[in-house]
């Protein structure tokens, strides 16, 4: 009887501690869900004007640094702004990312803006790639269009239009800030560049406003300039999140 009540503990405690284990990996492989907007005063993109007031709502899913995101854009006081809508997947281990995104214009190739037209010359869509690591002080994103509605060179032909970005975030007066710089290596009128050229040069300043105990609105504020088109802009925006 003493045998067989050892036994039965035995197991139990094996259970138990494989029920533990179980819970503990479960915790740790916990997919993450992103619900969140901003609102900002104007819509700049890597130092080109998009739109001006907008509602930018993004939804995505985060898996041990696989995430699937979408994200988009619509004008709230400009009806010609143009809508968009991306897809993002990429992965993330350590400092190193990588990612693909299918951007998507109502406005572009097809002047019905259909979303499922894809065909290469009549397609409002934009596949990039990109590639970046984050050193912590400094992190360094390199991007190049593969397919789509790319731009063109100076001889009419497919651009691969890329664009590479440094930036740098600091800490002051309590206050997150974030320098950034830009740039275009090569010729493509999707960026509206002639050969290399500096498009984004940027200070980002980020707050969270608290509102109550449980509850706060981060806002921001950003000086963005593009040496290229030789314009400034500064923008001002806040975030809506659960």
């Amino acid at each position: 009887m003493e045998t067989k009540m050892k036994k039965v503990k035995g197991l139990f405690l094996t259970a138990t501690l494989l029920f533990g284990a179980v819970a503990v990996e479960a915790q740790e492989t916990k997919v993450e869900t992103t619900v969140e907007a901003d609102v900002v005063n104007q819509y700049i993109w890597r130092g080109q004007e998009l739109g001006n007031v907008s509602f930018q709502p993004t939804l995505g899913i985060d898996y041990k640094g696989l995430s699937l995101s979408a994200w988009g854009s619509v004008g709230l006081t400009d009806p010609n702004d143009t809508k968009e809508f991306d897809l993002t997947l990429s992965y993330s281990t350590g400092g190193f990312n990588i990612g693909v995104t299918d951007y998507w214009f109502n406005a572009g190739l097809d002047p019905k803006g259909r979303y499922f037209k894809y065909d290469a010359h009549e397609t409002n869509h934009v596949f990039e790639a990109n590639v970046g690591y984050d050193f912590g002080v400094v992190s360094l994103q390199w991007y190049t269009n593969f397919a789509g509605n790319d731009g063109l060179t100076k001889k009419g032909k497919r651009a691969y239009s890329s664009y590479f970005e440094v930036s740098a975030p600091f800490k002051l007066a309590a206050i997150d800030w974030t320098a950034t710089a830009g740039a275009v290596p090569y010729a493509t009128d999707f960026y509206g560049t002639n050969g290399f050229a500096v498009t984004n040069l940027s200070l980002t300043a980020t707050k969270e406003i608290r509102v109550t105990d449980t509850f706060s609105i981060p806002i921001f504020g950003q000086i963005a300039t593009n040496p290229c088109s030789q314009k400034a802009y500064l923008v001002f925006g806040f975030s809506l999140r659960p």
